[in-house]
């Protein structure tokens, strides 16, 4: 009976932690979450393929997409003219926002901002530049129902 206990076990522990992989293997991230009535947005970009997911407002959508080489190339070109990586997060406390979490794990963009606490005033212009761009691409291929 305990053998059976265990290999149950070892089932669900293999199957939970495969479902979380498309959350965790990603080379681009955008994700949007939080506020009054919670909404929860992520869009995960792994080479070409592209995951996005969204949940509030009493809609729920999961959709894979591609994107093209030029897509990605255009991305890149907005978070490096508008200094991804020199982007400043403004520590302030902000309570029942929607915040806004980028991370980029490869290239010379890498790193990981947020806006959950603001972002320095002389980079809010490159901030909206840049999280218009990933919109744009929700906006370009994504199909909501």
């Amino acid at each position: 009976m305990n053998k059976i206990i265990a290999i149950l076990f070892a089932i669900i522990v293999t199957v939970s932690c495969n479902s979380q992989k498309a959350y965790s293997d990603f080379d681009i991230s955008y994700s949007k979450s939080g506020g009054y009535a919670p909404v929860y947005e992520n869009l995960l970009i792994k080479g070409n393929n592209v995951h996005y997911s969204f949940e509030g407002e009493g809609k729920k959508y999961n959709q894979n997409f591609t994107l093209t080489d030029e897509d990605l190339k255009k991305l890149d070109n907005t978070l490096s003219e508008n200094n991804f990586r020199r982007i400043q997060e403004d520590h302030q406390k902000i309570y029942d926002g929607i915040a806004t979490s980028i991370n980029i794990k490869k290239g010379l963009n890498e790193g990981s901002k947020t806006d959950a606490g603001s972002i320095a005033s002389n980079f809010k212009t490159n901030w909206a530049n840049i999280t218009n761009a990933f919109q744009e691409i929700i906006n370009n291929n994504v199909k909501k129902q």
